[in-house]
């Protein structure tokens, strides 16, 4: 086989069905199979076995362009049975391995090209009908009370959902070949439907209400049924997808129809009647967490935008762009490429932000790092040069208008991915259009927005560049950061100036850091000169306020210093209260920086000198609690050290099973020593050593491998154990954590909240106050980066914009924002570490979650785990 073919029939089979210059820029289905599939014959007696598995790999990974690999199968089949064959055989396995591992996405995929082969005639349509049945069966019965698991329905879901999913690319050959057989597995799908229980869960919604979800609102599965029956009484005609085999049915009725052997559904685990609830609910969380809901749609901009796109149509782009964005991930310039080419007939730019934004949105965790969506806007923004840009700029409107209703955790996705996007974009932004923010009520959503994107601006970037970027925005100047660097409390200015015992200290204590100081002999200087003569208290307000200053010109200089001198640190934190004062000390040394406040107290966790528990404590002090609804900075502090704390039983448990693994090969090679030696000394004493082969040396070193082995054993087994140990001692710290945490969130809402009435009615934090002044702010002209004069940004009127221009200020008082901030983020805490909350749920039930939390402080803690209402 020659190099240039190899490479000729690669590419085409890579870029069939894309407009390229392989394929002459041309956009004809049936000429890009016709070259394609002529390129394969040309090279297919040579080049089989790589054809075949670059077919697969194309099917797999280049989901949205199925229909042509089955054409191309389709094709071969008349001249290669076995071929054919082949590849019905490897789907058939990727598919049953897939459903056995539980692996949504091949089973989703590979379901969707065997529709596709069946399209093609390579498959018999009953084999299809037969395999839908199946898992069909499978989810009825998971939903059932009595011989299933209604708390794995996410599973059953799942099943049904790739059924209806891949009805698109073979309803309509469904519906002409096995017309029964077909009406029977409809007939099925709506018997489910009918029985299973609608998963509305307000918990993972990006934008917020107080009256939860509409009961007469579809959940993910009803509204795909809604728009495949829109579909079939169409016909089963979708523009969305591409149907290549037409042109060849002729040709491709000809072919062997394959069977396809049956599948076989895991069985889910039968729910007994004596289960609690919490090993229900914890059944539920895990089952959501193995079958995902791989949208939650997000509706920023007006329904006109896509009128003329049918339900099915919208469903289908989805479906592409997130097969795109699984497939490319570690490739962003060819996800983009992917991304702006797929094969439907109409423009769709507003369905991709608003796809792309779910996913970076998407609760409780996006499918990829937010990073990575970030390079993909990007990258859509030079590939499509003359929409996307403007289609970005109308999304950011849209979810600025609404910021006020969004959850707590996707309202810090989006400051962090704009602030990000901003700094790849010269930070240019037409902030004069939101100038409006700064005459707003410091706790208004929209203020504390724009403030907290410009402060992760100026760690991206300078305070001078910020300032410079907001020229045209003047007003806005007073949301920045204070420019300063650290305020240290020993500073002298006036050579003149008497210092006190602290500056002089301070002073002494520099000196013995410049002379190089031992941190043992630093620890006995602080003991007898600060801490014997002025308390522990003064000593670490000496030390603390030195070392930070020390540290402070870089994030090596601090590493270094607590490197170093930890110990001297850690002798004047002998108690959870005094760490607490250490971070006191933390916050008012950088009061004017939140990055390093953050980044100090970071560092000091992981170097041991602060407990998780403190940090806790420290965040719901009166020092921050207050700030909690005008600054990220406490949450970000309690996120960091809530994430190290999770962080480290993930590591824990990744490593026991590591080492659990080598135990286990280490067992296995100790028994087949043993065994060596055992036959060869049987041998030796049966001949008394004269035994060619086996002479009393061999026997010996046998002897050395089977005792070398068995200490190897050992040596295994005592490593699984002391891990084990070390994560038992974990879980149980981070159930002290999540209790403190709870408790603390307990404690400041209990004080704060309104009192529920006594007909049981909870009170309504986004009445408003009657009492609170409305500031109206007069509007900017339009900018000049508006995408057009329609409305672009989703509906601008909702957001308190009156036709006379004026805008409406915040009219929800500061201690309802105050309650809303921080039951926001009581619900995203509970979401974003349920897997960690779940196993400490009755100790949590008993012990925090009583009648004497607020009805509101249950509501939100649990909404964030998906427990029931009835069990608020």
């Amino acid at each position: 086989m020659s190099g240039g073919g190899a490479t000729s029939w690669r590419t085409l089979l890579l870029r069939i069905g894309d407009k390229c210059a392989e394929y002459g820029g041309g956009s004809d289905y049936r000429d890009h199979i016709d070259t394609c599939f002529s390129a394969l014959g040309r090279d297919f007696e040579t080049s089989k076995d790589a054809i075949f598995e670059l077919l697969l790999q194309c099917a797999e990974q280049l989901p949205h362009k199925a229909p042509f690999y089955a054409v191309l199968v389709g094709l071969v089949n008349l001249e290669n049975e076995d071929f054919a064959k082949r590849v019905v055989d490897a789907t058939h396995s990727a598919l049953q391995d897939a459903l056995q591992e539980g692996n949504c996405d091949r089973i989703r995929i590979s379901l969707r090209f065997l529709t596709a082969l069946m399209s093609s005639k390579v498959i018999a349509p009953s084999s299809i009908i037969e395999a839908f049945e199946t898992l069909l069966s499978s989810a009825a019965t998971t939903i059932d009370e009595e011989t299933g698991n209604p708390s794995c329905q996410p599973c059953a879901d799942f099943y049904v959902y790739c059924i209806l999913a891949s009805l698109p690319w073979g309803g309509a050959e469904l519906a002409e070949q096995v017309p029964d057989e077909f009406e029977r597995v409809m007939v099925g799908l709506q018997s489910y439907l009918s029985i299973r229980t609608c998963c509305n869960d307000i918990s993972f919604s990006v934008f917020e209400n107080d009256e939860g979800t509409s009961p007469t609102e579809k959940d993910f599965i009803e509204d795909l049924w809604e728009r495949i029956q829109l579909l079939s009484h169409n016909g089963w005609k979708a523009v969305s997808v591409p149907r290549p085999h037409l042109p060849f049915e002729a040709q491709l009725v000809a072919g062997q129809s394959h069977a396809f052997s049956r599948i076989s559904c895991p069985v889910q685990p039968i729910s007994s009647s004596s289960n609690s609830k919490k090993l229900r609910g914890q059944e539920r969380h895990e089952a959501g967490l193995n079958f995902p809901q791989r949208l939650r749609r997000l509706s920023i901009f007006p329904s006109n935008k896509n009128e003329t796109m049918k339900p099915i149509d919208r469903f289908v782009v989805e479906e592409y762009l997130l097969d795109v964005l699984l497939f490319f991930n570690g490739c962003r310039k060819e996800c983009a490429f992917y991304l702006a080419g797929l094969p439907v007939p109409f423009r769709y730019e507003y369905i991709l932000a608003e796809t792309i934004f779910s996913q970076l949105l998407l609760l409780p965790q996006p499918p990829f790092k937010p990073m990575y969506y970030t390079l993909v806007i990007l990258d859509l923004c030079k590939a499509l040069p003359g929409a996307f840009p403007a289609v970005v700029v109308g999304a950011v409107r849209a979810l600025f208008n609404k910021i006020t209703n969004m959850d707590m955790e996707c309202r810090n996705r989006l400051i962090l991915w704009f602030s990000h996007h901003l700094s790849n974009c010269q930070y240019i932004w037409p902030w004069q259009d939101w100038a409006y923010v700064r005459d707003l009520p410091r706790w208004a959503p929209q203020r504390v927005f724009v403030q907290e994107v410009l402060e992760r601006e100026i760690r991206l970037s300078y305070w001078d560049k910020i300032k410079q970027s907001i020229e045209d925005a003047t007003a806005l100047e007073k949301l920045l950061p204070p420019k300063g660097g650290p305020d240290f409390k020993y500073t002298t200015t006036d050579p003149n100036q008497e210092l006190t015992d602290g500056h002089r200290l301070s002073r002494e204590l520099s000196g013995h850091v410049r002379n190089r100081k031992t941190s043992r002999e630093i620890s006995s200087w602080v003991e007898e000169y600060i801490i014997n003569e002025h308390g522990p208290k003064f000593a670490l307000e000496v030390v603390a306020q030195t070392f930070l200053d020390i540290g402070s010109k870089s994030f090596t200089h601090l590493i270094t210093v607590l490197e170093r001198y930890g110990q001297v640190i850690a002798k004047v934190c002998s108690n959870e209260d005094l760490e607490v004062e250490l971070m006191n000390e933390v916050g008012l040394y950088w009061r004017n920086s939140t990055q390093m406040t953050a980044v100090a107290i970071d560092r000091m966790m992981g170097y041991r000198l602060i407990s998780n528990r403190a940090i806790v404590k420290w965040v719901f002090s009166s020092v921050n609690n207050d700030t909690f609804h005008v600054s990220d900075r406490p949450w970000e502090i309690l996120r960091n050290a809530v994430n190290k704390t999770c962080n480290r039983l993930a590591d824990l448990r990744k490593e026991i099973a590591t080492l659990e693994k080598a135990a286990h090969a280490a067992e296995e090679s100790s028994l087949k020593s043993a065994k060596d030696y055992e036959e060869a000394k049987l041998i030796s004493e049966a001949t008394d050593g004269k035994e060619p082969g086996q002479p009393p040396a061999r026997v010996k070193r046998l002897e050395i491998y089977a005792e070398r082995a068995r200490k190897d054993v050992a040596t295994a087994c005592e490593s699984v154990e002391a891990k084990k140990v070390a994560l038992s001692g974990a879980i149980d710290e981070s159930k002290a954590l999540f209790t403190l945490l709870f408790k603390s969130f307990v404690d400041v809402l209990n004080t704060k909240l309104p009192a529920v009435s006594p007909d049981g009615e909870l009170p309504n934090l986004r009445s408003g106050n009657a009492n609170e002044k409305c500031v109206e702010v007069d509007l900017e002209a339009p900018a000049s980066m508006d995408v057009d004069q329609d409305n672009e940004n989703g509906g601008a009127n909702e957001s308190g914009t009156n036709g006379e221009g004026k805008r409406q200020g915040y009219n929800i008082g500061e201690l309802e924002q105050w309650c809303l901030v921080t039951l926001g983020y009581l619900k995203a805490f509970s979401r974003q570490y349920a897997t960690e909350i779940w196993p400490h749920i009755e100790a949590l039930d008993s012990e925090v979650f009583t009648g004497d939390a607020h009805l509101l402080i249950r509501k939100a803690a649990f909404s964030g785990l998906c427990r029931p209402s009835n069990e608020w």
